[in-house]
């Protein structure tokens, strides 16, 4: 039996709804609301309206938006599809706090009727705002209301509170969730491995993955990993600098068909050039085809050059890139940043006067770091004044770092004080400090702000380092003595200190900021936690295998020479990652070309 012919009011409203997706500039949207009144559709027809509340409140258009709201304040009795449009709305927008302002009814006209019910889409909605505020209290709160409102057999509403509570850090919270979802889909997955990776607990999301690989075949069908479980998996390896584990996730990315994902790809560059590979990375860049690549891949293709100090790389790449691809502001901090780590002070200028977007408070740091660096301390200096915006905390602490490496006690002074005034108070700025008045020998100016960070209650962040041997990450401190084989390291230490003797080498003891005898000083540099990793990595692996570092602190001046020194006394390649770049050490140089 054929279906009824549609009324004539059902063919003029999907002859209006035709129109939704044409709807682009601010003028479309307000003959489509005044057809909508006209017709008196805006309250016959709620499905409509809906719909188009939904389209206006996430237009980019600056004024949909508010115009949306202004549409829901004006109805008599919004239904909850009207509402969840507009929470949906702020939620994406600029200031997703104002979604939870209108979720507890404070944005609403007073008086104003009771507001419509919550459903589950309400909650999402509300739950993605949480988490782009970091809000885990409101998180909290929403929890509450999708356990008393029964929406807890939603899958996808569950997955989205997971996600929430990951991104505001509370990641024990997210688990628990987790673990009590009865049904779990690859979604849910993949925002808790996103979470913990992104979050405190990357060696949790690896060892995740690893029980989601090894059971792959078993899993159904909602729970089989996709490119995103790839990425978030690649994203742990990344953080914690697990070359092993990253050469493990990509072989299953090419078990599943996932390898040549452009997003996958991008991640991979990422990763191998995070675990000190720059070599793989771009194998990986160059394997995706010239027509595929994204913004993103030559973004990071370009970070990961100019991170490990190939800035003339960096900015080729940059010069290659199609002009279908217009660089943001990404694409220029990765170049500025090459330039920055290469001393290629005149070109980084030349990018930073050329750039085709407006430039930042990063950008500004990356020419205060560039000039800094290079000495230029006047110019750095005048830049931080000339910017249209205040400096932040960041860029003064570049000015700080620049006046420490080179000698500037004035201008360190200076810095330091503007920090101050903006509150900081963690333990570089005065350690730099510090750091700049004992390079000078002011040990009295020393003890003050010694002082100062004990009254202050500041703690000097520890150095540590670590590398991986056979899949197992060997942690070191300074002057260590808790790893299993402390003895034998100590003893192939005397055994490196004697050989590299013989090259030359001589302890710089200028890089010992601390008023003790010349004796105590050569005993100090020697057991820094990096020369105990190279150290064991020399006793634990065969000869000619490259030996990876990871340090959390900036390399000194006596371990970058002892680690050039080793890499010619030993014929081996070592790469050391430090807070600020890659150092790659062969046949006695280093890739930065001691320009660090």
């Amino acid at each position: 039996m054929p279906p009824p012919p549609a009324t004539s009011a059902a063919v003029a409203a999907q002859h209006l709804e035709s129109f939704l997706p044409r709807l682009t500039t601010l003028s479309h949207y307000k003959q489509f609301h005044a057809r909508l009144l006209t017709s008196s559709r805006l309250h016959s027809d709620p499905f409509l309206r809906a719909r188009f509340l939904d389209r206006l409140a996430l237009s980019a258009h600056p004024a949909a938006l508010p115009h949306a709201l202004l549409l829901l304040r004006s109805l008599p009795s919004p239904a909850t599809n009207d509402f969840n449009a507009a929470i949906r709305g702020l939620a994406a927008s600029p200031h997703p706090a104002r979604s939870l302002l209108l979720l507890a009814g404070r944005l609403l006209p007073t008086p104003s009727p009771p507001p419509p019910r919550l459903d589950a889409l309400s909650l999402s909605f509300a739950l993605k705002a949480s988490a782009r505020c970091s809000d885990g209290p409101t998180t909290l709160q929403l929890h509450a209301l999708v356990v008393r409102l029964g929406c807890a057999p939603d899958v996808r509403l569950i997955t989205t509170l997971v996600d929430s509570y990951a991104k505001c850090g509370d990641l024990a919270s997210a688990r628990k969730v987790f673990d009590e979802m009865i049904v779990r889909d690859v979604a849910s997955w993949n925002a808790l491995l996103a979470g913990l990776a992104q979050g405190t607990e990357p060696n949790l999301a690896l060892a995740l993955f690893h029980r989601l690989a090894g059971s792959f075949h078993e899993l159904p069908p909602r729970e089989a990993p996709n490119e995103l479980t790839i990425i978030a998996a690649l994203s742990a390896c990344a953080q914690i600098g697990s070359l092993q584990d990253g050469m493990y996730v990509h072989e299953f990315a090419r078990k599943i068909g996932f390898s040549s994902n452009v997003r996958v790809c991008n991640a991979l560059i990422d990763m191998y050039s995070k675990c000190c590979s720059l070599g793989l990375a771009l194998e990986v860049f160059h394997s995706i085809k010239r027509e595929d690549r994204t913004l993103v891949s030559y973004n990071t293709a370009i970070q990961a050059v100019s991170m490990h100090g190939h800035g003339e790389d960096a900015l080729r790449l940059f010069d290659e890139m199609p002009t279908c691809i217009e660089p943001d502001e990404v694409t220029y901090i990765a170049v500025l940043g090459g330039c920055n780590h290469a001393g290629l002070v005149d070109d980084g200028l030349r990018v930073f006067h050329g750039m085709r977007v407006p430039p930042n408070v990063k950008h500004y740091g990356a020419v205060v770091d560039l000039l800094g660096r290079a000495g230029r301390l006047a110019e750095a200096y005048e830049t931080i004044k000339s910017m249209p915006f205040p400096a932040d905390i960041v860029l003064w602490q570049t000015l700080l770092g620049a006046s420490k490496k080179h000698g500037d006690v004035e201008l360190a002074e200076l810095a330091a004080t503007k920090l101050a005034e903006l509150g900081s108070n963690v333990d570089g700025d005065y350690v730099l400090l510090s750091n700049v008045y004992a390079s000078k020998a002011r040990w009295s100016d020393v003890g003050r702000v010694r002082d100062t960070m004990r009254n202050n209650d500041v703690q000097k962040v520890p150095g540590f380092s670590y590398t991986e041997i056979s899949g197992v990450m060997h942690k070191f401190i300074n002057g260590d003595r808790d790893h299993p084989k402390w003895q034998e390291i100590y003893k192939a230490l005397e055994g490196i200190v004697s050989r590299i003797g013989e090259l030359g080498y001589e302890p710089e003891t200028s890089n010992v900021l601390h008023d003790i005898g010349e004796e105590e000083k050569q005993h100090a540099l020697c057991y820094h936690s990096e020369k105990l990793a190279i150290a064991f990595g020399l006793i634990a692996t065969p000869p000619g295998e490259t030996l990876r570092v990871i340090k959390n602190l900036r390399i000194c001046g006596d371990c970058h020479l002892v680690a050039k020194l080793i890499s010619k006394a030993y014929g081996r390649v070592i790469v050391i990652r430090d807070r600020a770049r890659f150092h790659r050490f062969e046949d006695g140089n280093c890739s930065c070309r001691d320009y660090w």
